[in-house]
């Protein structure tokens, strides 16, 4: 009998009541279970969640270092099996922090795990709370779908790749959102996985497909005050938008297991508590659409949020020595660009800038990429496996100095651009939950310049290099820093390269500097 159960394909609900049936006459069911859901009421008429344990044979566990025991589908699980998924077990989360922070060995594989379990545990409590919502157990699958493959289109080290090396090796290169969009493409379309069986799952195709994406790069926000651009949901379920990549906000469960993922690695405090937001979230009408909102006395804890998120950047993705490795490395991947062959479609060739237009070959490139340079006899990429070897040294780019405008001062947004993002955030009181509205607050925040010297790094080129550069600085009204862990990278030919402060933290308006004059490098 059990082993016919692996052939049916019932519905949701005729399979959860044969299960329960099953489960009533096992005196000893198997240990893989999964819950199903209802509500009672208590004295104080609040809702809770009852749990009922059956058994169940379609789900794995996964023991997570953040998130505990955590239960996933079996066609989240079926995803996870295939060599585009797994390729994110060899892609650093945090890039070359690992080359100082040696906790932050984590990947991108678990950490879209972790996505995955905390979008389905948003979507479900507020199913759970809200009925009227109509959340259906399709949403609350497509969400964790988007959650989990949200990421599949990062290069190696991740944003290095993504901001670093492209922008420099192909400048018209797209978003590593699109990447994720074609990779999940691809894993679907290859044969191999058989993941494309829709007759196993709740699932409705194309329009579910067209859903898990859009979620994966949501339109930005500006495009969707009008008309509703959506095609995988209509607009009385919007707020499903919201839970993977937030565009309204920034606010969402990417950032969530960010934050707890990369606090733990890296042994900084965590102060913002994520099951607090879960619990107390929930959608409200705000301007004629429905958006997830906090209660109002959750300020507090999306401030810890922003603050932990702007602590994070400068004490460790904004660390001056690893962006000196990380200029490093896309300084080897740039030397050894078009002298490594990718095989791809059809048996064709890519190089690092070009296999993103082919997922075949894509999927073989991760950090792997470092050590296959490192180990080359190819002489063509002996200048790229010296600057590879001078890290294995120690022997990093010199931090020269840094400096901030005088003058020049832009908003906090935490990843909205020109905006302020506190001003986002909807918040309703227990009096009336139906209503939402935002508390105003504004922050203000400076751009930083930093500067690196590449080499000769002998006392004289140091000397001089510092002197330059307080001259630059004194001429462009800037005012020199001492300690002060923020951006903006000069190469020892003083062509500038503008990074963003905290990356997509902060939006800032460009400042345009003049060139420097060539006899300081004379």
């Amino acid at each position: 009998m059990l082993l016919n159960l692996w052939n049916l394909h019932n519905s949701h609900h005729q399979t959860t009541e044969l299960f329960l049936h099953i489960s009533q006459h096992l005196a000893n069911p198997p240990p893989f279970s999964v819950y199903t859901v209802s509500e009672k009421k208590t004295k104080k008429n609040q809702k809770n969640i009852v749990y009922q344990n059956f058994s169940f044979f379609f789900t794995q566990v996964f023991n997570d270092p953040i998130h505990g025991h955590i239960e996933l589908d079996s066609l989240l699980v079926k995803i996870i099996d295939t060599p585009e998924f797994q390729r994110l077990r060899n892609i650093k989360q945090l890039g070359g922090s690992y080359y100082v922070f040696p906790g932050a060995s984590h990947n991108r594989f678990e950490h879209s795990i972790g996505v995955a379990y905390l979008a389905g545990e948003l979507a479900t409590a507020l199913m759970v709370k809200q009925p009227d919502l109509n959340i259906n157990d399709r949403d609350v699958l497509c969400v964790q779908i988007a959650g989990l493959c949200h990421d599949l289109g990062h290069g190696p080290f991740s944003r290095l790749f993504d901001r670093m090396f492209n922008p420099e090796a192909d400048p018209a290169t797209k978003d590593w959102k699109d990447a994720s969009i074609a990779m999940f493409n691809h894993l679907l379309e290859n044969e191999d996985n058989k993941v494309k069986e829709e007759e196993d799952y709740e699932l409705l195709l194309p329009e579910d497909l067209i859903f898990i994406k859009e979620m994966i790069k949501p339109i930005k926000s500006d495009d969707t005050k009008v008309l509703w651009p959506y095609k995988g949901r209509d607009e009385n379920k919007s707020f499903l938008y919201e839970i993977v990549s937030n565009n309204q906000n920034g606010i969402d469960v990417d950032k969530f297991d960010c934050l707890a993922r990369d606090c733990h690695h890296l042994g900084i405090r965590n102060n913002f508590d994520h099951h607090r937001f879960i619990m107390f979230a929930r959608v409200c009408d705000v301007n004629g659409r429905k958006h997830i909102c906090s209660r109002d006395k959750e300020v507090s804890n999306l401030h810890d949020m922003f603050h932990t998120w702007v602590s994070l950047h400068k004490k460790a993705y904004q660390h001056r020595v690893t962006q000196s490795v990380e200029m490093m490395i896309k300084d080897a991947l740039l030397e050894a660009n078009k002298r490594i062959n990718i095989v791809g479609s059809g048996g064709n060739t890519f190089h690092l800038s070009t296999a993103k237009t082919d997922m075949k070959a894509y999927t073989k490139l991760t950090d792997q990429v470092v050590e296959e340079i490192s180990k080359s006899t190819n002489a063509d990429l002996e200048k790229a496996k010296g600057i590879l070897k001078r890290i294995t040294t120690r022997d990093l780019y010199w931090f020269v100095g840094q400096a901030k405008p005088v003058s020049k001062v832009v908003n906090l947004d935490y990843g909205m651009k020109d905006k302020d993002l506190i001003n986002k955030i909807y918040f309703y009181n227990k009096k009336n939950l139906k209503k939402a509205f935002p508390i105003l607050e504004s922050e203000t925040a400076l751009a930083f310049l930093r500067v690196y010297l590449k080499e000769p790094k002998t006392k004289t080129a140091k000397d001089k290099a510092k002197k330059c550069f307080r001259e630059w600085c004194k001429e462009n009204d800037f005012e020199v820093l001492l300690y002060f862990y923020l951006i903006a990278l000069i190469d020892i030919n003083f062509s500038v390269r503008t990074n963003l402060l905290y990356c997509n933290i902060i939006a800032i308006k460009k400042v345009t500097y003049k060139t420097l004059p060539a006899e300081i490098v004379a």
